[in-house]
Formats: C-alpha cells, sequence, structure tokens
C-alpha cells in the first residue's frame, strides 16, 4: 500500500479521475440511473465492492464487460475506486 500512499500524495484527485472511467454506466459518483438495471456504487460499502471487482477480475462472476475492464486496474487502482465510491452519498 505504500505505493498507493504515493500515488495518492502525488495526485489528490487519483481516486475521482479513476471512479470517472465507471460513469457512463453506473453514473456521475456511482449515482446509477434509478430502473437502468445498473448497480449503484455510491454510498455501497467499501468491502463488498472490492469483492464484486475481485469477482469480475477473476471470472467468478459473470459479466458481459466488467471481467474485461478490472483486468485493466491494479488492485491498488481499484481499492482506489472501492474507497472512492464508499465515500459518496
Amino acid at each position: 500500500m505504500v505505493a498507493t500512499g504515493a500515488a495518492q500524495a502525488a495526485d489528490p484527485n487519483l481516486a475521482r479521475n479513476l471512479a470517472a472511467t465507471c460513469a457512463n454506466c453506473h453514473g456521475t459518483n456511482g449515482n446509477a440511473v434509478k430502473g437502468s438495471g445498473m448497480d449503484a456504487l455510491a454510498g455501497m460499502e467499501k468491502a463488498k465492492i472490492l469483492q464484486k471487482l475481485a469477482d469480475y477480475k477473476s471470472g467468478d462472476k459473470p459479466a458481459s464487460i466488467m471481467h474485461q475492464i478490472t483486468k485493466g486496474y491494479t488492485e491498488e487502482q481499484l481499492d482506489l475506486i472501492a474507497g472512492y465510491f464508499a465515500a459518496q452519498k
């Protein structure tokens, strides 16, 4: 986690910027459009988000595209993304 601390110190907006890539499907700041069928990520427990991301990345959870997306991020980046969404309302 040392790398995460250094990355955050270098860019205090890194978590927000990484999470912004999720907005197309999961809504701005993780507030999915009601009725869209997408999970609302805002305010979800960080551990739950991380578990879902890990399940997509490993292929344990079926998905149309999330398994590909998660493989493009490091564990530290996924941790930042999960933390960002957990802090949203």
